[in-house]
């Protein structure tokens, strides 16, 4: 095996190692809301994904989800929350709020009407 090969194949390997990781093993941390005047708030940008796309929250205290929609994109037009029986649209420049109060433990997941943009909520 020539220098190349190895240098190739061992560049393969690290793409491959990647993938895995990021797709499969990395998990993220979720941001902590805080509360405000007894209701748990969060602003979520929503450009090419949500941001944050995944926000952990209380169980037993209202939840108020503002979502700002930043692009033009036909798939950030809605916003579905199947779990809880929601959904708004987004209309582009505009901030509209989802509100509810999550009364059990577990993971509220949420996305766009085609699927391809998610988040979760983790209720605590």
């Amino acid at each position: 095996m020539s220098i190349v090969q190895l240098i190739v194949n061992l560049t393969g390997l690290a793409v491959i190692a990647w993938i895995v990781w990021y797709f499969w093993l990395y998990r993220k941390e979720g941001l902590q809301v805080a509360e405000v005047g007894g209701v748990q708030q969060v602003q979520i940008k929503v450009k090419g994904g949500y941001d944050p796309d995944v926000i952990v929250v209380r169980r037993g205290k209202p939840v108020q989800l503002h979502f700002n929609r930043q692009e033009s994109a036909m798939c950030s037009e809605m916003v579905v929350f199947d779990k809880i029986n929601k959904s708004a649209k987004l209309p582009e420049g505009e901030t509209v709020t989802i509100a509810f109060t999550p009364e059990e433990a577990g993971e509220i997941p949420f996305q766009c009407q085609m699927g391809m943009l998610r988040g979760k909520i983790v209720v605590q």
